[in-house]
């Protein structure tokens, strides 16, 4: 029996899906360094195992959102350029230094943390200035632009920090023609003019993102940080599928069928008795539920291949299980049960799965809990738990 077989459920990570995932988007960007952005685990698929692939395939660089993931992948042998930007006051800014870690930096109250911190550690801190060009989330307003500027070159003759990059986020890159993407470009470009005008040497300018990697080519400056792309979903599902992007779902997520039984018309099924069987028929028990990550917002909605047939989860989504009416059809307990993979082999996508819940594909991913395990196939497992095959 395969050692998987007997799983409860399993998250399959094909991580030769990813490192061609990055060799497109790499020739999608050409002359433009590329940084895998392993945030949240690696949007769920696990951060090291991908950081590796990606590493593999030409990544330059790696991206997380906090700094204490960027530290688990040093802790994990990952070397090369890393890069974390969501800080909060008092964060590990000298552990980060000292990993050679860089820093995102959009304040003056993070400048001067972590100017204190490098004067701790005895070394400088290597620092990107990030610029808020129109998203409103992190990064300095272009009224606060000069003053962070002049105070970051201050720090950077000193000896305590070295401005590696200038940077920024686009808030509609997933609709291209928004105006705010052409507004955004203007808005960076005059940051950045204003910065190296000041004496700011960056080795890296980057803004891009998934879908701007895919779709806005004037956006990829030095560098673009591929996030959702990278794992084969399409960033932007109305302007095209992930093959239509030449890219392929890394994730499979898969559980085995639990019980099979025979039910009668009119029976209630789940919490609330929301879907009746209209027939005598079967029901099927799927042993995952929205303690892994499965959404109970489609309940009655999420998609499953049984048996080579797609079945709809019947009433509600409960934390541990949900139910599939399989209308007669008695596959054995054990048998599979696809929630979604890439999509070729008839299973449902976690694009169909993120229709039927009402959200976005990114968080059908990310949010797979840790008690499904991943399964990685054609690479190098995680040394630290993932199993192989």
């Amino acid at each position: 029996m395969n050692e998987t077989a007997s799983l409860r459920a399993r998250a399959e990570i094909d991580l030769a899906a990813l490192r061609a995932n990055v060799r497109a988007l790499r020739e999608r960007a050409a002359g433009a360094q590329l940084m895998a952005v392993v945030k949240s685990d690696g949007y769920g698929h696990g951060a090291v195992p991908c950081a590796r692939a990606a590493r593999e395939a030409g990544a330059t660089w790696l991206g997380t959102a906090t700094p204490h993931e960027a530290l688990a992948l040093r802790s994990a042998g990952l070397d090369g350029r890393i890069m974390c930007w969501l800080w909060t006051p008092g964060g590990p800014w000298r552990e980060a230094i000292e990993a050679d870690v860089d820093v995102s930096v959009s304040g003056m109250w993070a400048l001067r943390e972590v100017v204190e911190a490098a004067g701790a550690a005895g070394r400088p801190a290597r620092i990107q200035l990030k610029a808020d060009t129109g998203l409103g989330r992190g990064g300095c307003q272009p009224a606060d632009w000069p003053g962070l500027v002049t105070e970051a070159l201050a720090a950077e003759r000193a000896g305590r920090v070295r401005i590696t990059g200038l940077w920024s986020h686009f808030a509609c890159a997933d609709e291209p023609g928004h105006p705010s993407i052409a507004a955004q470009l203007d808005v960076y470009r005059d940051m950045v003019a204003y910065a190296e005008k000041e004496g700011v040497e960056p080795e890296v300018r980057h803004m891009a993102n998934s879908p701007a990697t895919l779709t806005i080519p004037e956006a990829h400056f030095d560098l673009v940080r591929t996030g959702i792309a990278m794992y084969g979903i399409s960033p932007a599902p109305e302007l095209g599928t992930s093959a239509d992007f030449g890219l392929r779902p890394a994730m499979t997520l898969a559980a085995s069928v639990a019980l099979v039984k025979g039910a009668p018309a009119g029976h209630g099924v789940s919490y609330g008795h929301h879907y009746t069987t209209s027939a005598e028929t079967t029901l099927g028990l799927i042993p995952v539920g929205y303690a892994d990550g499965v959404p109970r917002h489609a309940s009655g909605r999420g998609p499953v291949l049984v048996g080579g047939r797609t079945r709809t989860v019947a009433g509600r989504v409960a934390m541990d299980q949900f139910v599939v009416d399989l209308e007669g059809d008695r596959p054995e307990p054990g048998a599979e049960a696809v929630l979604f993979g890439p999509g070729d082999r008839g299973e449902p996508t976690a694009q169909d799965w993120a229709e039927a819940a009402g959200t976005i594909a990114y968080e059908i991913v990310t949010r797979i809990g840790t008690r499904v395990p991943r399964v990685y196939v054609n690479g190098t497992a995680d040394p630290t738990g993932g199993a192989q095959r």
